[in-house]
């Protein structure tokens, strides 16, 4: 029933594809009607249709069937009708591919197309006419024109049926071949007296569902006898046709007898019967019988022809007989060659047996004719191999080298096998993708440049090269100088090499009598992943340029002293006086050296040898000779400009060593050298002037920054807390300073701002060492106090370290001893202790923690037992300190622990001077004040006083 959808699934089969599946549904189904699920029936998964990019491959088979990749589904793409497509053959079936990439996969699949009862049975002409004799006799056969439906099996031409029944029948005659031809038999007596034409309808019917007719009309007109019916010489008639044969070509003739004579004998040829595929192929003459052909025939549209030839008189008496006409096949096809899908580019790395192509090959002819064979172009990496029927595959056969060949141009050419061959060809372009598999190969092994030395830094010395076989990043070639050592220095501060041009440069001047050649690596490194790379040894020598002077070894030539050769009174002719030595450290003929008498007291007494530099009489000495003889002997190399020495030789031409005392005790002094020494004395004055002015305003501008820091501190307008460290005693009980000294700590609540004073009496500003002492120190205070000025707040340094005395450093009653014996002892020029000036630290590190109620209650018990002591014992003297302590660790910063004692959580001051006691007390008192608060805002505490700010108040009030 059209429309109805018929789908059959075949057994799925493994063959030489990945596998095949056949289905079967009927013709004329409407376009997108499911065929198959390809996906399933394949095991394929969907994504794998997806990204292997799916596609059906078919020469005729597109057009009917499109592949649904989403789904994997097969759909039908145009209405299919079987008729058109196969015609009569059975089974119908379309045949075609489907191809997957990255891998190449394919698989067969096979659609049969099922026959619908589409088409009704057909007469090739709607009229027919006999001529029938009334003596034809009953039996009498009259052959019929066969109906044609081009449907097939059930749905084809099932039987005939005629009406009227009357007078004949309809017979259905089985022929060796299958076909039945239809046969109307007389079968009462016609009587034309009675019915002169008789009209009858055939018709023919097929066995579908619905079931479909064709009719013809029979026209009879009865005539008077005609007893002789026409009789072919044979039943059945073969004959052969080469295809492409030109129209008219006469394929055979048949041939037909009638016994009957005169217009009852004349027999005429027609078809009576024809199958499809030759209507309008062939035509017969109807005089001679001879059959023609009407147009081009196709082996590979159709092999064979059948029809049936009649053969009747004027009488309508007739015979029939069946021609067979084979079609001969001739080589006129070439191979088709179709690729299928190909790689453009392949790398070279790549493994033997990839698939580059797949081709299939299609030749249409038959038997050798088909046969291909299949070659491609010689010394190349490839072959053709046949993978299954006529797919084939390019494939590498060897390795691939990019540097050898960066493309190939494979040619395929396929030939078959007839008679003559005929054959085609495709040319592919194949491109090899570059791997980094090349190192960088330098020009030659290794490399020698040379240099003149006293190069200017940065001079060009030579130009390396290498080359990689590689292409593009992979051929980019960068030089490296590899690290390594020159006489224990990098070689990269002597020379440089640019990374992309390979150009070595010199980074230094060269000195040839420092160095005369060295060697160096440089390494050629390729742009691939990973890089390759290859050495080249370079040595550069270097070459010598005069730059040198000689330099005269003898006579030693000296600024203040005078020495001379003695000559006897008595000396001959070439008598060696001295010789001249000198050397030069060039080389080559740059130290070749002569010797020249430039000028002399008296040129006709004395000669210098050219090349050895001695010095000979040239004539016998006579008592009129000077006594004293100066000689300027000038030594020049051989360079290129020539650099040359001179050198002064002191003769003394006497017998004896006290004559030439005399003589040479007035020699004055080289005014070279006094030239020398006036340079030298003056360059030192301006360098001692510019030092001491650079000191001086660096001490100014120190003393102006610290002056302007510590006024921002004394701004601040937050209280102060003040806090009194303890005083301890000095550990080595040798003295004492005769001052007090207090140190003042002023802590803001941000803890940040801190202001630390420290205040002691000094009476001189110089240490001056004691002559008896048993050490020394070198160590000046020229600084003046900065708290001299009544303007100028107290400066401002972070604690020492060595404040913060560990537990066996802190004083007890006597006191540890402390380790180390070496002691410095200081005592002003007066009798008196000097001190340093007051000094004041500021500073935002830790300062150190306060007392123990245990070590304050031991220093008050230790002043109590001492107090009464200390006017004796801390006398004039001097005061020891330890060498364990840094330089950093001064007077200022170590006060004196044995003069007074402060009682913690009080302002009183035990002291061993009943001045300072007093002195003490009235400071402390005076720190103790709370400072007076003002309506508004509260004032900034005022510093405390310290020492050198009493002392002038003091002197204020004498004056």
């Amino acid at each position: 029933m059209r429309g109805q959808v018929l789908l059959f699934f075949s057994v799925l089969c493994l063959c030489s594809a990945l596998g095949q599946v056949s289905y079967s549904i009927p013709e004329e189904m409407p376009t997108g009607s499911l065929v198959g699920n390809i996906a399933k029936d394949f095991g394929v998964d969907i994504k794998r249709l997806k990204s292997g990019k799916a596609r059906i491959f078919s020469r005729d088979s597109d057009e009917y069937i499109e592949l649904h990749k989403e789904r994997g589904v097969l759909l039908i793409k145009n209405r299919i009708d079987r008729e058109a497509l196969c015609g009569q053959m059975t089974p119908c079936a379309l045949h075609f591919q489907i191809i997957l990439e990255n891998p190449m996969e394919f698989y067969r699949v096979t659609v049969e197309i099922t026959d619908i009862n589409d088409n009704p049975p057909s007469f090739e002409k709607s009229e027919v006419k006999f001529k029938i004799s009334e003596s034809a006799v009953r039996g009498t056969k009259f052959i019929l024109d066969r109906a044609v439906d081009l449907d097939v099996g059930v749905n084809g031409l099932h039987t005939y049926k005629l009406e009227p029944k009357e007078h004949f029948v309809i017979t259905l005659n089985d022929q060796a071949d299958g076909s039945k031809n239809v046969e109307m038999i007389l079968e009462t007596p016609l009587d034309r007296e009675k019915q002169e034409r008789l009209s009858l309808v055939l018709t023919a019917l097929d066995g579908g569902e619905p079931q479909m007719t064709g009719t013809m009309q029979i026209l009879i007109t009865v005539l008077d006898a005609n007893d002789n019916a026409p009789v072919f010489t044979q039943s059945v008639y073969m004959a052969s046709i080469r295809e492409n044969s030109p129209v008219g070509t006469v394929v055979m003739a048949v041939t037909a007898t009638d016994a009957d004579e005169g217009y009852n004998g004349r027999v005429t040829y027609s078809i009576s019967s024809i199958i499809e595929n030759a209507r309008g192929v062939f035509e017969v003459n109807a005089e001679r019988g001879e059959i023609t052909l009407r147009r081009n025939v196709d082996y590979e549209k159709a092999q064979s022809f059948q029809m049936n030839i009649r053969a009747s008189d004027d009488g309508s008496l007739g015979d029939s007989c069946k021609v067979m006409i084979d079609v001969k096949d001739v080589n006129d096809n070439k191979p088709n060659i179709q690729i299928i899908s190909k790689s453009n580019v392949i790398s070279e790395d790549a493994k033997l047996g990839t698939v580059v192509t797949m081709i299939n090959i299609e030749d249409a002819d038959s038997g050798d004719n088909g046969k291909v064979q299949c070659s491609i172009n010689e010394n190349i990496p490839f072959v053709m191999k046949s993978s299954t029927g006529d797919f084939y595959s390019l494939i590498t056969d060897s390795e691939l080298d990019r540097e050898r060949a960066s493309e190939y141009n494979i040619t395929v050419t396929c030939s078959d096998e007839g008679v003559p061959s005929l054959s085609s060809s495709v040319t592919l372009t194949l491109q090899i993708s570059d791997v980094n598999d090349n190192a960088p190969v330098f020009e030659r092994s290794s490399y020698e440049a040379y240099i003149v030395e006293n190069n200017t830094p940065g001079l060009s010395i030579f130009t390396v090269k290498a080359t990689d076989a590689d292409w593009n990043q992979n051929a980019r070639v960068s030089y490296i100088l590899e690290d390594s050592s020159v006489n224990g220095v990098p070689v990269s501060s002597y020379v440089s090499v640019s990374a992309d041009s390979g150009v070595i440069h010199a980074v230094r001047s060269f000195d040839y009598e420092q160095i005369k050649d060295f060697h160096f690596r440089i390494k050629a490194q390729d742009g691939g992943s990973p890089p390759l790379s290859s050495n080249v040894t370079v040595k550069i020598l270097i070459q010598d340029q005069n730059d040198n002077p000689p330099q005269v070894l003898y006579p030693v030539q000296t600024g203040g002293s005078v020495v001379a050769e003695m000559v006897p009174r008595s000396a001959d002719v070439g008598y060696l006086v001295t010789k001249v030595v000198a050397v030069d450290v060039d080389s080559g003929q740059n130290a070749w050296l002569s010797y020249k008498l430039q000028k002399a007291t008296d040129r006709a007494l004395f000669e210098v040898g050219l090349q050895n530099g001695e010095i000979r009489t040239i004539r016998q000495v006579t008592d009129k000779d000077a006594v004293k003889q100066r000689l300027t002997v000038i030594v020049e190399d051989n360079g290129q400009p020539s650099r040359s020495a001179t050198v002064i030789v002191n003769v003394a031409v006497a017998d004896s060593f006290p004559e030439v005392l005399s003589e040479f005790t007035d020699f004055p002094h080289d005014k070279e050298y006094n030239d020398n020494l006036t340079f030298y004395l003056v360059l030192a004055l301006a360098v001692v002037s510019f030092l001491f002015i650079t000191c001086l305003v660096v001490i100014i501008s120190v003393k102006i920054y610290r002056w302007r820091q510590s006024r921002i501190l004394y701004h601040s307008s937050l209280p102060v807390i003040p806090y009194y460290p303890p005083r301890y005693s000095d550990t080595l009980g040798t003295g004492t300073l005769p001052h007090v000294y207090n140190y003042e700590v002023c802590r803001t609540t941000d803890s940040r701002k801190s202001d630390n004073k420290f205040g002691g009496a000094g009476s001189q500003n110089v240490l001056i060492m004691d002559p008896s002492s048993t050490g020394t120190m070198q160590r000046i205070q020229s600084e003046k106090n900065i708290l001299d000025e009544p303007d100028s707040p107290p400066e401002q340094k972070p604690p020492n370290n060595d404040w913060r005395f560990t537990q066996g450093q802190r004083p007890g009653p006597s006191g540890p001893h402390m380790p180390y014996g070496t002691h410095i002892r200081w005592t002003s020029k007066n009798g008196t202790r000097a001190t340093g000036g007051p000094e004041v630290a500021m500073g935002t590190g830790p300062w150190p923690q306060p007392p123990t109620e245990a070590e304050q209650l031991q220093a008050l018990m230790a002043a109590a037992n001492e107090v009464s002591e200390a006017t004796a014992t801390l006398g004039p003297g001097t005061m020891g300190l330890s060498t364990r302590y840094s330089p950093q660790f001064t007077l200022q910063h170590v006060p004196d622990y044995r003069q007074n004692v402060y009682i913690p959580g009080s302002t009183a001051t035990l002291t061993s001077n009943p001045q300072q006691q007093q002195a003490t007390a009235q400071q402390a008192t005076q720190q103790a004040l709370p400072p007076p608060q003002a309506s508004s805002q509260a004032e900034p505490p005022k510093a405390a006083q310290t020492p050198a700010s009493k002392k002038k108040s003091t002197k204020k009030e004498k004056k």
